[in-house]
């Protein structure tokens, strides 16, 4: 399938990442930033020019519109992806690039469309926190996995029985090759559009966006034993009093906040 590539021009990295969270919500699923510009990407048949002008209307932006090839995309990613360094916890690399010896942790991620290769700050800060996280023999819930990225971590910090769901197809077939290729044994892949999985975790991790997580905070709930550990992500910083708000209902107890320029990710405690 075809991707479209949208480019648009803006040197304010707030305004990106702004834009960033905008476009998520209206079906863009890959995204790169530079100092200069902010390129999203959206599959061909999903693509709609007036839905993306009304986006983009209130910020006063123009874009440029390119149409990427499958048999394309992987070049085109590939050029664009650098190694990932979380401190000296984790590195993500890909296949191609040289290992990495100076973290406790390397990930190996095959560079496509899947959103979660560490260079988005939700991602970034997700990982941050899952460093002070007792993960050993845990059972984990990873909604919206992406390229299957933190169900990964998870596992490398000694996780079992790890369910991590998406909705998109790229996005499954994505994460199986990650999977295979980091040696993990202890992860499950389903095609899922929602949180209602019918289990309880140990750990539920949600890097997704505002307004899924709304969308799905009852089942997000459902899916907590006593004492699970939360994490949201996928958030901006302005969005941080509506999910405080929301966890309130659940009697879920606010750990931390981290923040990356304009993006937080959340830990909470089901009490």
């Amino acid at each position: 399938m075809n991707h479209i590539e949208i480019t648009i021009a803006t040197d304010n990295q707030d305004l990106q990442d702004i834009i960033i969270a905008t476009l998520a919500e209206i079906n863009y699923e890959g995204f790169e930033q530079n100092d200069n510009e902010v390129k999203a990407f959206i599959k061909e048949n999903e693509f709609n020019e007036t839905d993306l002008h009304q986006a983009l209307e209130p910020y006063h932006l123009s874009f440029t519109k390119t149409v990427i090839a499958q048999q394309n995309w992987n070049a085109l990613w590939e050029s664009n992806f650098d190694p990932v360094m979380v401190d000296d916890f984790v590195s993500i690399r890909a296949s191609f690039h040289q290992p990495i010896t100076r973290t406790q942790y390397q990930i190996i991620i095959t560079p496509k469309m899947s959103f979660g290769t560490g260079h988005h700050a939700t991602t970034y800060s997700v990982m941050q926190l899952m460093r002070n996280i007792d993960f050993t023999n845990k059972t984990v819930f990873d909604f919206g996995s992406g390229t299957g990225i933190l169900a990964i971590l998870a596992e490398k910090l000694g996780a079992k029985n790890i369910l991590a769901v998406d909705y998109d197809d790229w996005c499954i077939e994505n994460s199986l090759e990650n999977i295979e290729q980091n040696n993990c044994k202890e992860i499950i892949i389903e095609k899922a559009d929602n949180a209602n999985v019918g289990k309880a975790f140990d750990i539920v991790i949600a890097n997704i966006n505002k307004n899924i997580i709304q969308d799905n905070f009852d089942a997000l709930h459902s899916c907590c034993k006593p004492a699970t550990t939360i994490l949201l992500s996928g958030l901006l910083i302005e969005d941080e009093a509506d999910i405080l708000q929301l966890a309130a209902t659940k009697n879920w107890k606010h750990i931390k906040t981290l923040t990356k320029g304009a993006w937080i990710a959340m830990q909470f405690i089901n009490n």
